[in-house]
């Protein structure tokens, strides 16, 4: 397969890349300070070019393009490691209205999700229930004309932040999609990735609207190929960033990346990446046009992606030496979330697990 992006997908990434490199990295607090969640300016200046609703039709008030040109915004903002709700609002919560069919409930959710006036938050995971399951310990029970949601979900992404909380919960035997009132509990958690919030909702006879069937086979493809996208963003950056620091590095008197055992292991590096990269494109592709391999590819990105960023935080910080293991460089922010993101929906070797015959 032969895969380039368009002149308008490249000044898309060229646009969306001269708003993050002025805007800077990610919003990390100091150990002693609150969290500060996200930049608000950053997050209405996307909005304003149009990137929260780039794959939302334009009679729901987006741009009316595809999911790859959401894409291409996932890796920029994974290059600069940003904090912000676009992944979890932006691109799942709104795939997720989306392919449930309800035009009554896209109608009246997303053209504010679109703007990025409102922040969505998907309540998909449990505790005993990992992203690929397809049965739930949340429960939906009719009470009349209502709906009432119990159980508890985790790893919600941004739900501290999220004014519109949708839930996937068992209704009729069936997963399904609801739309959960503002009296859900919602703790935040601590991850390890202190650039991505998240957080823990907890479910008591909540009162909620069921939107539809929980499309879960399309939301596991996208949220793959989604992590892949922002993995490959995030590697490419920190390799950029750990070749030019290993010129300036000085061992023996040298720059240490004049040594042949640090070319080996750079040349590693760039030859993971290059081949995730790929696949990446790929899934990207496939997802957005919901070709019949977009679960297959999408496995293999996520897989492939995770070990590369992985091999390459890792190896950035020991080749940036004493400064890589510091609070103020970024260093241990691509190593943390290196580790979480391959964990999060699903680890690589769940999905090469998915690709046996």
């Amino acid at each position: 397969m032969r895969f380039a992006f368009t002149e308008e997908q490249e000044e898309l990434r060229r646009t969306v890349r001269k708003l993050l490199d002025r805007h800077g990295g990610p919003v990390i607090p100091a150990p002693e300070q609150p969290d500060p969640g996200y930049d608000p300016a950053l997050w209405k200046q996307l909005g304003e070019i149009g990137a929260h609703g780039l794959a939302v039709p334009e009679e729901h008030g987006g741009v009316g393009a595809t999911l790859l040109e959401t894409l291409i915004v996932v890796e920029e903002l994974g290059r600069r490691l940003v904090s912000n709700p676009f992944l979890g609002s932006t691109v799942l919560s709104a795939q997720a209205l989306l392919v449930t069919g309800n035009t009554d409930a896209c109608a009246r959710l997303l053209p504010a999700i679109a703007d990025g006036e409102r922040i969505a938050a998907l309540a998909w995971a449990e505790p005993d229930s990992p992203w690929h399951a397809t049965t739930f310990a949340t429960t939906a029970q009719v009470q009349g004309t209502d709906w009432l949601l119990t159980g508890h979900k985790t790893l919600v992404l941004d739900a501290a932040q999220a004014d519109v909380l949708l839930v996937v919960a068992m209704a009729d035997g069936e997963a399904s999609l609801f739309e959960a009132l503002p009296e859900s509990t919602v703790t935040p958690s601590v991850p390890v990735d202190l650039t991505r919030r998240m957080g823990e909702v907890h479910l008591a006879d909540t009162p909620a609207r069921l939107i539809g069937r929980a499309p879960l086979r399309r939301l596991n493809d996208v949220a793959a190929a989604a992590i892949a996208a922002e993995q490959i963003g995030a590697a490419q950056r920190w390799l950029q960033e750990t070749v030019e620091y290993t010129k300036i590095r000085k061992q023996f008197g040298r720059p240490i990346g004049s040594f042949q055992a640090i070319k080996h292991r750079l040349a590693d590096c760039y030859t993971a990446i290059e081949s995730a990269r790929s696949l990446s494109y790929a899934a990207s592709w496939a997802v957005s046009t919901q070709d019949d391999r977009a679960s297959e590819l999408a496995s293999m990105a996520k897989s492939a992606c995770g070990e590369a960023y992985s091999l390459i935080a890792a190896e950035g910080v020991q080749l940036h030496g004493g400064i890589g293991i510091t609070w103020e460089h970024e260093a241990h922010l691509h190593l943390k979330r290196a580790h979480a993101a391959k964990h999060l929906f699903g680890t690589p070797q769940h999905h090469r697990a998915t690709l046996l015959p």
